[in-house]
């Protein structure tokens, strides 16, 4: 004997409706308001920047976009420019982000396709650890260990490749605390960040892409080809970016290792001088008057949009998503 079943639908609770329903809009209003934190935070920021700055930038004697010079020792005779600080600061970070990003990209490879996993998480974290050593301890190492170990180095890159605007003789008597010098230790600093990002995104591949490849009877490098990096371009290209914001704000070790210069720059990595970030945190000390601290702040001003920039140039080379 058959029986019947009631697929009447049952009353929910209109008790527990009204809490999800109230929970749900409280949870919305926290994430919206938290993203409206930063938001504001960002702006404030820049409102603050501008305000300061715009004093000093009508005060000041010199072109502010191409003078070499930043002298803000009287207050009534400001002048300053952000020619050399701009091509230090894009010299030592884009050299940088030019030795990290092949590094961090093989590295992520060989820990999501090569490594087994039960000792690619020991050498993730041997990895990560570069990410907790303290700035100041990259600055001192490098200009006492490092500067004078490449120094040969540095001295055979001049001696056959002056020829060439990056490797001609700088605006230094030496060949120690260069840019050349200070690029390598950014690189160091910003390489945990790329390959720990990096190695999340390639770990994400889809397997299926990697079992068609493999079905296909493609090799270990053409799945990496046509499947792994393809689908973790825009990653990679995003953890990039986030180590070259670090290195564009990188400012002890850089003050540290990289040694000022009396002569403007010649857009040689053999040149010293200050980055925005070193110049800024070099005479903190002295901010004592209102418009030579505007001095200062609109470097920062100028680093706060470049960053902005920077990462504007990120997003449209990433197309936005991920895509294979």
């Amino acid at each position: 004997m058959s029986t019947v079943t009631d697929t009447q639908p049952t009353a929910t609770d209109p008790g527990r409706t009204t809490s999800g329903g109230t929970g749900e809009r409280v949870f919305r209003g926290l994430t919206t308001g938290s993203g409206l934190v930063v938001v504001a935070a960002i702006a404030l920021i820049g409102l603050f920047l501008v305000v300061q700055a715009v004093p000093s930038l009508l005060a000041n004697n010199a072109n502010f976009l191409t003078s070499p010079e930043f002298v803000t020792t009287d207050a009534a005779n400001l002048r300053f420019g952000i020619r050399d600080l701009l091509v230090v600061t894009l010299l030592s970070s884009l050299m940088a982000l030019v030795i990290a990003m092949p590094i961090g990209m093989g590295i992520a490879l060989f820990l999501t396709q090569y490594t087994p996993p039960r000792l690619a998480q020991p050498f993730s974290y041997v990895i990560g650890l570069l990410a907790a050593v303290p700035s100041i301890v990259f600055g001192l190492w490098g200009i006492l260990v490092l500067a004078p170990a490449i120094e040969p180095f540095a001295a055979f890159l001049q001696t056959y490749l002056g020829w060439f605007f990056l490797f001609a003789p700088g605006n230094l008597p030496v060949l120690t605390g260069t840019i050349f010098t200070g690029g390598i230790v950014l690189a160091i600093m910003i390489l945990p960040i790329i390959t720990a990002t990096t190695r999340e995104v390639f770990a994400q591949t889809p397997r299926f892409q990697v079992e068609a490849a493999q079905a296909l009877g493609a090799t270990r490098w053409e799945v990496i080809r046509m499947a792994v990096l393809p689908y973790g371009r825009s990653g990679f290209i995003a953890a990039s970016m986030l180590g070259l914001g670090r290195a564009l704000g990188e400012t002890i070790a850089v003050l540290l290792v990289i040694r000022a210069a009396t002569s403007p720059s010649t857009g040689s990595l053999f040149d010293g001088g200050y980055t925005f970030a070193s110049l800024i945190a070099s005479a903190a000390s002295e901010f004592s008057q209102p418009l030579p601290t505007g001095a200062y702040i609109s470097a920062g001003l100028v680093l706060f949009v470049l960053t902005f920039v920077v990462n504007a140039i990120a997003r449209v080379v990433a197309g936005g998503k991920v895509n294979g």
